[in-house]
């Protein structure tokens, strides 16, 4: 028989689709439970599969040999071990994101989770703790909530491995990344992280999953990771629920 913890799940989960009817967070159509999309929203979502670069995760459209490098990370190798995402962020997944990230549809995080545990099955294995990346205290402060702290939170709820939600944060305030070019946002996030002082020995040799909401060119992801693997971590792995993904990477 069912626990009693998992019959009163259940009679929660059902008490608020009884209030809030169930609505897929793209297209607004009633769907079946919460955090589900609905049939048309589904079918143009790109999810990112094998054959992959065996670092940052950028898809080939061609068949490698496992392991194979993108020029990107040949030429300039990023200081984490190993990207991961589940979606390729196009017309088809961007309603979906950018409702979660600024229109307060955070109900959404729970169709990302069987998404995102798939994509980073590897990294989730052998993890000693999920860092989601911070948001400056301002802009938190204007957005309510940290997109990336929900998809963190959720992962470690789903998965069981530890949430360090305050172990990093933003010692600056930068510009927002969406209309700069490449190096205009490494630039931007220079030297604008740090690891809190209360996690400065924890973090010693510990293998560490950044979470974030998109990989764009990599820049906040990669000075995270500088920082935590400055700091001591093990190793230092990436995990985002969508990925831009341009021509001639």
């Amino acid at each position: 028989m069912p626990s009693a913890a998992l019959r009163l799940k259940t009679l929660s989960s059902q008490a608020l689709d009884a209030i809030l009817p169930p609505r897929c967070p793209v297209s607004g159509e009633a769907v079946e439970s919460q955090g589900t999309v609905s049939p048309a929203a589904w079918s143009a979502l790109d999810f990112i599969h094998d054959p992959l670069c065996g670092t940052c995760g950028f898809p080939f459209p061609y068949e490698t040999e496992p392991g194979m490098l993108c020029g990107a990370c040949l030429a300039d190798p990023p200081p984490f071990e190993t990207a991961r995402a589940a979606l390729i962020y196009n017309d088809g997944s961007r309603d979906l994101i950018l409702g979660f990230k600024h229109a307060d549809r955070t109900y959404a995080v729970t169709a990302f989770m069987p998404w995102m545990a798939r994509a980073g099955a590897d990294m989730l294995a052998q993890a000693d703790a999920l860092i989601p990346v911070p948001l400056h205290r301002w802009r938190l402060l204007k957005r309510r909530y940290n997109q990336a702290g929900l998809i963190a939170a959720a992962l470690a709820k789903s998965g069981g491995t530890p949430l360090w939600s305050d172990a990093m944060m933003r010692t600056r305030s930068t510009p927002p990344q969406g209309h700069l070019a490449a190096r205009e946002r490494h630039e931007n996030v220079r030297k604008a992280f740090a690891v809190s002082p209360r996690y400065a020995q924890k973090i010693k040799g510990k293998r560490l999953i950044l979470v974030d909401d998109v990989y764009t060119t990599g820049a906040t992801v990669r000075e995270c990771a500088q920082v935590l693997r400055k700091s001591g971590a093990g190793a230092v792995h990436v995990l985002t629920l969508a990925r831009v993904v341009k021509a001639g990477y």
